[in-house]
């Protein structure tokens, strides 16, 4: 287990394999669940709603791409997006489950497997930017840099909404002004302040919780690396 907070030359590679290997495992599902939910589930009619676009899908767009990517800062980005934003996607969906379940078992399953995978991913993304800084703490620069990503992937959902709107029910992100909010908890805000002014709240509420991901990892990183090298003793 110290192996994953090591600071050796095998460590991007190691940890490059495993993204590339889920960033592929993850895009050749997704189009097999597009496949059965249009041509098994709709009779090949395509539902826009389930275009792939939300908050746990983006991971599936970066990790093919993250063992490649030179760019410090950009890096340094992608990592805290996964070790933060994507982790709280992953996590967050277990507080209600009824998003996960299709007609189909197989789909069913896909749908709680993706999202351990998120948990997973976001761990070992943590562990990643650790190992590949040793002593140094992800940077409150990293998580702006996650946070802009994040809102940049908004914009992207707003737009996608936008314009495939006039194809069907699309509301990816779950920011689409034309449908009422669906989360739990954020939904039961809406007769009380609006639609869209909840809207903007769950984005900030994400935008909070991914830094609290964040605050958690700098105390964590260095105490389970100093366990794992038995330099600390786990209490």
């Amino acid at each position: 287990m110290n192996r994953i907070f090591s600071a050796s030359s095998a460590s991007p590679l190691r940890f490059g394999r495993f993204f590339l290997a889920c960033g592929l495992l993850m895009l050749l599902s997704e189009v097999w669940k597009q496949a059965c939910l249009t041509f098994v589930l709709n009779h090949g009619s395509y539902e826009w709603r389930y275009f792939p676009f939300h908050l746990c899908s983006i991971p599936m767009y970066i990790l093919p791409f993250l063992p490649y990517t030179k760019s410090p800062l950009l890096r340094n980005t992608f990592l805290s997006f996964l070790m933060t934003f994507g982790l709280l996607g992953g996590i967050a969906v277990f507080a209600d489950t009824s998003g996960l379940h299709y007609p189909l078992r197989a789909l069913t399953f896909h749908s709680y497997a993706w999202h351990v995978l998120l948990i997973v991913v976001g761990i070992l993304a943590a562990a990643a930017r650790y190992s590949e800084m040793p002593g140094s703490l992800p940077g409150f620069r990293d998580y702006a840099g996650a946070v802009v990503f994040y809102l940049l992937c908004c914009a992207a959902a707003a737009s996608i909404n936008q314009i495939c709107g006039r194809f069907g029910t699309i509301n990816m992100f779950y920011i689409n002004p034309d449908y009422p909010m669906e989360q739990i908890v954020f939904s039961d805000l809406v007769p009380w302040l609006g639609n869209l002014t909840v809207i903007f709240l769950y984005i900030g509420m994400t935008v909070f919780g991914a830094g609290i991901l964040f605050l958690m990892w700098r105390v964590l990183l260095p105490r389970a690396a100093a366990i794992l090298s038995g330099t600390v003793r786990p209490v």
